[in-house]
């Protein structure tokens, strides 16, 4: 890529208003030039396909053909092309969607101009830009797919099990045979592992989920 032209953006939404908000954006930003635009998918794929820009805005939930089926088409047909989700959701199942489909950001579009300018230019660079609650969802995405539990240590499972038969940090200690400072290490480690902020909470998600029968 040549730094010296400008980065050529393309808007797919389905809202006029947003289009035209996003038209702004990029005529405002240095660098940046319009490269068109699509009211859905489906026309979004087609105008890509004739002329490739470097950079696509893209919405997800949209008529005729969703942003996640236009994403996997687009970057089936171009490989090198940038696609960064600009949406107003960040459900898990989404995130992952999009990017399995070759997105390379996942923006909600509370963005500011700042971020979405940087964005912009790290796609362009190739480089993955994600809004907090997009890599929020991933990790909790990829904790349920490990299993709820299976990064706790042998240790930590333990003194779970010891948890949940009710014993103190005191009683567990000395069931162990170490330290009551370790067993707070040990239970700490548990609460974060598991995503809770209690001991309770730890023992309830260990029945629910069946975690030590794992």
């Amino acid at each position: 890529m040549n730094d010296s032209q400008p980065i050529r953006v393309f808007i797919v939404d389905d809202h006029a208003m947003l289009r035209s908000g996003l038209r702004q954006f990029v005529e405002s930003i240095d660098g940046m030039i319009l490269a068109g635009e699509a009211r859905n998918g489906a026309e979004a794929v087609d105008k890509c396909n004739l002329n490739p820009p470097d950079v696509i805005l893209m919405d997800l939930m949209m008529p005729v053909m969703n942003g996640v089926e236009a994403t996997r088409q687009i970057i089936r047909s171009n490989p090198g092309m940038k696609v960064i989700v600009l949406t107003s959701f960040h459900e898990q199942d989404l995130v992952e969607e999009a990017l399995q489909a070759g997105a390379t950001g996942y923006l909600l579009k509370n963005v500011s101009v700042e971020e979405l300018a940087q964005a912009v230019r790290s796609a362009y660079a190739g480089h993955a830009t994600l809004a907090p609650e997009a890599a929020e969802a991933l990790i909790q995405l990829t904790r349920q797919k490990k299993g709820l539990g299976s990064d706790l240590t042998e240790r930590e499972r333990e003194v779970l099990e010891l948890l949940m038969a009710g014993l103190s940090n005191e009683q567990i200690a000395k069931r162990l045979s170490i330290s009551i400072t370790t067993v707070k290490f040990h239970v700490g480690g548990i609460l974060s592992k598991l995503g809770v902020s209690s001991r309770t909470q730890a023992i309830t998600l260990a029945w629910e989920h069946k975690i030590l029968k794992k």
